[in-house]
């Protein structure tokens, strides 16, 4: 993410992300890793991450602050099909993803 276009002041935080099936108890067997690129602004990526996972803005941005700050961060975890959806959906802008698996 180029670091021309930062709109938020936001103190960059760190984020675990889920590794759990909400109501399961279930380790999830499969998660989308994003890669950070020096290609989409903030807001983009932030806005992408949105639309592919339908979290809220500040879980967005703390994800957004980790890839940039770590060079990657799981997004998402749970089934194939929902990791399949979420990757295909940061890629509609060619964000660079990875699903990965146990």
């Amino acid at each position: 993410m180029s670091n021309k276009r930062i709109a938020s002041t936001e103190t960059p935080t760190e984020t675990l992300p889920s590794e759990k099936t909400a109501g399961t108890g279930h380790l999830d067997a499969y998660r989308v890793v994003l890669f950070n690129d020096e290609e989409h602004s903030f807001d983009e990526v932030i806005f992408q991450i949105i639309k592919a996972v339908n979290c809220s803005r500040s879980k967005a941005e703390k994800l957004t602050w980790e890839v940039h700050s770590r060079g990657r961060a799981i997004v998402f975890s749970g089934t194939i099909e929902r990791c399949i959806y979420v990757s295909a959906v940061l890629e509609e802008i060619s964000l660079k993803t990875e699903i990965q698996t146990g």
